[in-house]
């Protein structure tokens, strides 16, 4: 059983579960080869699949999101748009504490929000103004997946920060289940407390697809957000440019750096609740304690047999998880900062001691009380953070997703003689002679009659 979540040193975790891999590097499996093939009618990889998806969303629109979503889904469509009259009927006999649940977290949500800059600014001087214009997307969509468990608190977690952003219409597409068609009724009831404008039923490639370009029902949106599988994370990456894309998040992923004084049991219970997410999902420990080291390690394989998704949380503890044992704090810090994690739990004595340790997260959880679990539902910050390593560059989504900025630039003649020759040394400099002349001809008035017949 060891062999489920094994104990490494820090160059064995370097060269598995630490090891960064780019999609392209994978080896495709046999039973997706095979999946492919049937739908398809040839043993393409996942990039070609989501390829053909998406040629087919552009050229036939609504016709091809529903044969797409028959195909993947086994569910045949009629309307792709849920009206507000069906959401109602379908919210309607939702358990009270579940509502109570979602209006919680969308106003800690909504909080936090609220707080983070997004004003434009002027300043005036003697040479003028210059200043910055936030202006929000104008139509923003936003992606809820919806398969072995859907998400109803990843459409609060995007959506609100969205609302606050001043976005002017935001939608939401989220694939239908099985057995009646529509959306997962709770996250229906989300898109109720989010206050988005419309929801459209369509998942996988076929809905990213589908916001991109538009259809003769899903309008097309300036920019898409929220994370998927690997066919719409694909399905984004071919779309960069076209459209806005947030991120390419890929599977969940926490690090935790323990100390002596953690609790092994609330150690494993927070790594199995990471790894129950899907297979690709990551769980790793990093502690200088082999003592602890040990006991979490039984803790897991006890705690395993309580879970009702104990074969996905298996599979993932097979593959992507396992403790590392440091020589020193020092270097599971290092080690986290490295690998660039999407949750960074530190289980230590004095968290906060360690904070400024950290360079790479996309969010840190401070104690056993604050655990990653609340931050998946209620802290307030959005639980869309990255993955895959680009914490080293990316951040949560935030409200500064869902606008831009527009520079502002009204200068004077005083500002013009102040800093309009370095301009033009610089234009000349590059070889651009019009841009040179561009200066030339408000510095020297008489610049253009000298140069110009009578």
């Amino acid at each position: 059983m060891t062999n489920l979540f094994p104990i490494l040193d820090a160059n064995a975790a370097r060269n598995s579960i630490l090891r960064r891999q780019p999609w392209d590097a994978f080896d495709l499996p046999d039973e997706m080869l095979d999946a492919n093939e049937r739908i398809f009618g040839s043993r393409i990889g996942p990039d070609e699949a989501v390829r053909r998806i998406l040629a087919e969303v552009r050229s036939d629109g609504d016709a091809a999101v529903r044969k797409w979503t028959k195909k993947l889904d086994e569910v045949k469509l009629v309307d792709l748009h849920v009206d507000s009259d069906t959401i109602l009927q379908e919210t309607a006999d939702l358990d009270y504490k579940v509502c109570e649940a979602l209006a919680l977290a969308a106003q800690r949500i909504e909080n936090f929000h609220r707080r983070q800059p997004n004003q434009s600014w002027i300043q005036n001087d003697h040479e003028g103004t210059v200043g910055q214009l936030v202006r929000p997307i104008e139509r923003v969509g936003i992606y809820v997946p919806g398969g072995t468990a859907p998400l109803p608190s990843t459409l609060l977690m995007t959506a609100i920060p969205a609302k606050v952003a001043n976005v002017p219409e935001l939608i939401v597409v989220t694939p239908p289940q099985k057995d009646t068609g529509l959306p997962d009724k709770v996250t229906l009831a989300a898109a109720l407390i989010a206050r988005v404008d419309a929801v459209y039923i369509a998942g996988g490639a076929q809905a990213i697809a589908a916001m991109a370009y538009g259809t003769e029902t899903i309008p097309a949106v300036d920019k898409i957000c929220g994370p998927g599988n690997l066919f719409t994370t694909l399905a984004k990456r071919q779309l960069f440019g076209l459209v806005g894309i947030d991120g390419l998040p890929g599977p969940t992923e926490t690090v935790i750096i323990a100390d002596e004084s953690a609790d092994p049991q609330l150690a494993a219970a927070d790594l199995l609740a990471q790894a129950e997410h899907d297979i690709l999902a990551s769980a790793v420990l990093l502690t200088p304690s082999r003592q602890l080291a040990h006991q979490v390690q039984a803790a897991v394989h006890t705690q395993l047999e309580e879970l009702e998704r104990d074969q996905i949380a298996a599979a993932t503890f097979g593959r992507g998880a396992g403790i590392v044992v440091t020589d020193s704090m020092n270097e599971s810090f290092s080690l986290a900062n490295e690998y660039a994690p999407e949750h960074l739990c530190l289980l230590v004595e004095d968290p906060w001691r360690w904070v400024d340790h950290v360079q790479n997260a996309g969010g840190i959880f401070l104690g056993e009380r604050s655990f990653e679990v609340l931050g998946d539902y209620t802290a307030g910050p959005s639980h869309v953070m990255p993955t895959g390593g680009t914490a080293r560059f990316a951040s949560p989504i935030n409200v500064t997703d869902f606008v831009k900025l527009i520079s502002l630039i009204g200068l004077n003649e005083q500002a013009l003689a102040a800093i309009g020759p370095a301009a033009e040394t610089l234009a000349r400099t590059e070889g651009l002679g019009g841009h040179a002349a561009a200066v030339s001809r408000r510095l020297n008035p008489t610049f253009h009659r000298q140069d110009e017949p009578s």
